[in-house]
């Protein structure tokens, strides 16, 4: 019940009763308002800086998980980058260096993926994190295509791999003849003196002694390409196509173990010694031709001898000797 409100009349010397106004009454309920109003705002103000309503308690706790699953994957491809990096470096400096062949550009290991076309979606889509998820979505396609690359570089390194097996399979890398006690080298490659014509001349290849019908051996895995005979030079000849550049000549031979188009192996016979063409007793001679030059067989006597069996070798092809045919 509202209080009943008096003033005191000085003309009439008495306490008269104030009179309210509906519009004093809408006044007063205006302010009161007004205030209560203002109150409750404070109050909500101070209650949300302090506090957090259940909605926003909830969208903090999924915005902090995010966030700890978020950096839980950028240090997860931090990790993948840093592996991935090592597998680059061991691919340039050891598996290509083997291979011989040159390391890829880091300008195409580190290309780019695309431009903001690639994340149209995102970009459209209007999120709040926008640029966090670009620049992981960024990573993650780059560690993408870096693997890819270097997946196509294993398979590269893997396809020479095999063709360095089939080279060092074909390259010539044994004595022709049966040579254990190192007796056999009679000539070795360089200038000496003809058996025949008695003047010093380019001797491009090795002589091997041997008695007639010793067997011959091809030095690599080839393809028999040429076989003559002639009554004057190499006489009975066999040329053998190693691919890779190599091809091999063996020549005064007896009598011949294979056919033009054959294919040989390592170790395989080909033939026998014999002393045929222009040839001062039985021998053989024989070259290695790399890419159409002539160079020392000496240097290709590395897979049937030791270090010091090949040091004699070497020692014994420098003797300037007379040449056997």
């Amino acid at each position: 019940m509202a209080r009943i409100k008096y003033y005191y009349d000085t003309e009439t010397c008495r306490y008269e009763r104030v009179k309210v106004s509906k519009w004093d009454i809408l006044l007063n309920l205006l302010g009161f308002l007004s205030v209560s109003l203002i109150l409750a705002v404070g109050i909500i103000i101070t209650y949300n800086a302090y506090f957090d309503s259940p909605k926003e308690a909830r969208l903090k706790k999924e915005n902090k998980e995010l966030q700890f699953y978020y950096n839980m994957m950028e240090k997860e491809v931090q990790n993948m980058q840093s592996v991935l990096g090592a597998l680059q470096e061991r691919d340039d400096e050891v598996y290509r260096n083997i291979m011989g062949t040159e390391p890829i550009p880091s300008s195409i290991r580190q290309a780019g993926v695309g431009g903001a076309e690639r994340y149209k979606n995102i970009i459209e889509s209007e999120l709040e994190r926008e640029k966090l998820i670009m620049d992981m979505m960024t990573d993650i396609d780059k560690v993408k295509k870096q693997m890819y690359i270097q997946t196509k570089s294993y398979d590269e390194i893997l396809e020479m791999a095999r063709d360095k097996e089939k080279m060092l399979a074909a390259m010539p890398a044994i004595q022709p003849i049966p040579n254990k006690e190192l007796k056999r080298l009679a000539s070795g490659y360089g200038m000496r003196m003809h058996p025949i014509l008695k003047v010093v001349r380019m001797h491009e290849g090795c002589d091997f002694s041997a008695p007639r019908g010793t067997p011959i051996y091809a030095t690599g895995d080839g393809e028999v390409v040429r076989i003559s005979n002639t009554y004057g030079g190499f006489g009975k000849l066999v040329v053998i196509d190693h691919g890779y550049g190599f091809v091999t000549k063996y020549a005064h031979m007896s009598s011949f173990n294979v056919k033009k188009g054959d294919k040989v192996k390592r170790d395989d016979c080909i033939g026998f010694v014999g002393n045929t063409g222009s040839s001062t007793a039985p021998h053989l001679h024989y070259e290695i031709h790399h890419k159409g030059k002539p160079i020392n067989p000496i240097h290709y006597f590395y897979q049937d001898v030791t270090d010091g069996e090949y040091e004699k070798l070497l020692e014994l092809s420098e003797i300037k000797n007379q040449s056997l045919g």
